[in-house]
């Protein structure tokens, strides 16, 4: 038995940082299914090598005969990764142009893994107000955990630490999702709380930056002092 993985980015540059933590999630998940003697095919696909194509079909209704070979790929594969850019606080119009070529119903029920890359850990929401909203519609099995990434989570081994963390963590999700349809995999140990592994903001926090987002315990610090 093999599952087929597609990795869609929509990242416009060479080499693409959405490319690359798309990349190490695919990894992940081949990891996972292996783990439980699966083999994944798994493919990365760059829509920025079909930007022409997609602008072309949203124009015309017609697909060239590239990009309709990575429009079947995503309709039939078993698990999606999506990950994109931030771009202006939202996701890069690429991304979402070639969601828009989709048929709504071709991605009904199936497992989809949601990452975003941005220069810093402020848009790390993004996922959840831009993203999230999108597969929603498009009824995919969207996955609990998400992946972010800004610059400083990558490096010379790529990604690391917590973010590594959440990569295995949705991709033992996946399987989860897998398994509810065929029974095939068998639930792993209980996967924890998903706060132990979340981004932390607090770490890049900067008090004198009005732009910056502060945890609670320390605006509420503040709150006390300018009070006293």
């Amino acid at each position: 038995m093999s599952k087929s993985v597609v990795v869609i980015s929509g990242g416009l540059g060479s080499p693409s940082s959405s490319s690359l933590l798309g990349r190490q999630i695919g990894e992940s998940i081949a990891a996972k299914l292996s783990s439980k003697g699966v083999q994944a095919d798994v493919s990365n696909i760059e829509l920025r090598e079909h930007a022409s194509d997609i602008t072309n079909n949203m124009l015309t209704g017609f697909a060239a005969p590239s990009l309709q070979r990575v429009i079947d790929a995503v309709i039939n594969a078993d698990v999606l990764v999506a990950v994109t850019p931030v771009f202006t606080a939202s996701i890069s119009g690429l991304f979402k142009s070639f969601l828009d070529i989709l048929d709504p119903k071709s991605l009904d029920g199936k497992p989809v893994v949601l990452a975003a890359t941005a220069g810093t850990q402020r848009h790390q929401l993004a996922i959840d107000y831009a993203m999230r909203p999108i597969f929603s519609y498009l009824r995919a099995n969207v996955m609990p955990t998400s992946v972010f990434a800004a610059s400083e989570d990558f490096g010379g081994q790529g990604i690391a630490g917590t973010l590594a963390e959440r990569a295995r963590r949705a991709a033992g999700e996946v399987l989860l999702a897998l398994g509810a349809f065929d029974g095939r995999f068998e639930a792993d140990a209980a996967l924890g709380d998903t706060r132990s592994i979340a981004p932390s903001v607090s770490e890049f926090a900067d008090p004198n930056d009005e732009m910056t987002s502060l945890p609670f315990e320390e605006l509420l610090a503040n709150v006390k002092a300018s009070g006293s």
